[in-house]
């Protein structure tokens, strides 16, 4: 299909590799999607936009109030479907093209199992694309990030995407990491202190941790 230029994200610091992987996989009109871990809801709507009226998007997380926010959001789109489950215990009504989680895996208690789920529901020549962080190499200045350790279980959790793709049985095709760097009051810097309540000197420059993207497709 024709690139996306992915304006519903154009606040997503980490936009441009999210749009890098779905033109990798020619997401195409009419596809079915599951975003695991929907949070909020802006990439399942962004999905939404992609495959169209005639495709579907299984926006999944394990919170019920997520569940209902991306409801509320996705209103207008009749093929998106919010549904309440744990990335471990996955049950969708269809397979699908593409299973895409992130930030997903860092807070799952065993993230073996999840990729396992998210593996389980993709058809046979289908993709699982999965973006997860290098908290470690997150900087403000020369000083490393400070990780809140009860919500974060595997700070580094990307350095293992390509390990337990390959253990759910999928083919590695591609990965790659984009870290956004900034200072002052751009983009960069608010979203750190938003998912943070760090405070950034007007001259350091924040490092945002690395989010390694895999794209794995599951054999036919």
């Amino acid at each position: 299909m024709d690139s996306h230029d992915l304006m519903g994200l154009r606040d997503d610091v980490y936009r441009r590799s999210l749009k890098t992987a779905f033109d990798r996989i020619e997401l195409a009109v009419g596809s079915k999607c599951a975003d695991v871990g929907a949070g909020g809801g802006d990439i399942a709507i962004e999905l939404a936009h992609w495959v169209g009226d005639i495709g579907r998007v299984y926006a999944i997380d394990i919170d019920p109030k997520r569940r209902n926010e991306v409801a509320e959001k996705a209103a207008q789109f009749t093929q998106v479907i919010a549904i309440t489950q744990a990335a471990e215990e996955l049950a969708l009504p269809e397979p699908v093209d593409l299973a895409f989680c992130r930030f997903l895996l860092l807070g799952v208690e065993d993230p073996a199992q999840a990729v396992a789920g998210m593996a389980r529901i993709i058809k046979p020549g289908g993709w699982l694309v999965a973006q997860e962080p290098v908290t470690s190499s997150g900087r403000v200045g020369h000083h490393p990030l400070r990780v809140d350790t009860e919500a974060i279980k595997h700070p580094d959790i990307g350095l293992d995407l390509v390990r337990l793709m390959q253990g759910a049985g999928l083919e590695v095709v591609d990965t790659w990491a984009e870290a956004p760097c900034g200072f002052g009051g751009s983009d960069v810097v608010s979203y750190l202190e938003q998912m943070t309540e760090a405070k950034v000197d007007k001259g350091d420059t924040v490092l945002l941790p690395p989010l390694l993207c895999a794209v794995a497709k599951k054999p036919s």
